[in-house]
C-alpha cells in the first residue's frame, strides 16, 4: 500500500518514462528516494543506442553503491514506472536497496505487449519477489497503470522496438 505522498515519486518516474519515449527509449524511468524523502537520483531508459542493459533501475543501483552506505541504502525506496526485470531487480538485491514502488507490473506489460502482438523479449518476466524473496514491494497502482500503458503502445506504434 502506497501513502498519498509517495504519489509525487511516481509521477516524477512517469515523467521520466514519458521523457525516455521522446528519446526513442522505451518507456521506464525510476527514482531513488532517501529515507527522509529527498530525491537522491533519477534516470530514465536509456536503450536506444543499442545497448539494451541501460535501464534506469539499474543505473540507481550502481549509483547508490557508490553513493550510500549500505544503511542508507537499505532505508532507500526506488518509486518506478514499471516493475523491474530480472536484470534490475538481482541488482538492486545484490547492493541492498530497501523497497521498491512500482506503477505497472512485468504481468501487465507482458499482456499489453502480447495485445499488441508485440514478441517477448529474450528474458523471461518474473515478479521481483522471485529475485529478491525478502525485499518490500509494493504495486501496481492501478489508477496509473493506464498512462504506462498508452506509453507503451506509442513505443510500439512508432515501431521504436525494431530500430
Amino acid at each position: 500500500m502506497i501513502a498519498d505522498y509517495e504519489r509525487t515519486y511516481l509521477e516524477r518516474s512517469v515523467a521520466l518514462a514519458k521523457e525516455a519515449l521522446a528519446h526513442g527509449d522505451e518507456p521506464f524511468g525510476s527514482v531513488l528516494v532517501s529515507a527522509e524523502g529527498k530525491i537522491l537520483k533519477e534516470d530514465r531508459n536509456r536503450i536506444a543506442g543499442g545497448d539494451a542493459t541501460r535501464h534506469p533501475e539499474i543505473a540507481l543501483a550502481y549509483w547508490a553503491v557508490e553513493h550510500l552506505t549500505p544503511d542508507e541504502r537499505a532505508a532507500a525506496t526506488v518509486y518506478t514506472s514499471g516493475e523491474h526485470c530480472p536484470m534490475c531487480a538481482a541488482a538492486h538485491g545484490w547492493v541492498g536497496l530497501g523497497r521498491i514502488v512500482y506503477v505497472s507490473s512485468s504481468k501487465q506489460l507482458g499482456e499489453w505487449l502480447s495485445a499488441m502482438d508485440v514478441p517477448p523479449g529474450p528474458v523471461a518476466t518474473l515478479p521481483i519477489e522471485q529475485i529478491v524473496p525478502d525485499l518490500t514491494v509494493d504495486g501496481p497502482v492501478a489508477d496509473m497503470a493506464a498512462t504506462m500503458q498508452a506509453l507503451h503502445r506509442e513505443y510500439h506504434a512508432k515501431g521504436y522496438s525494431k530500430a
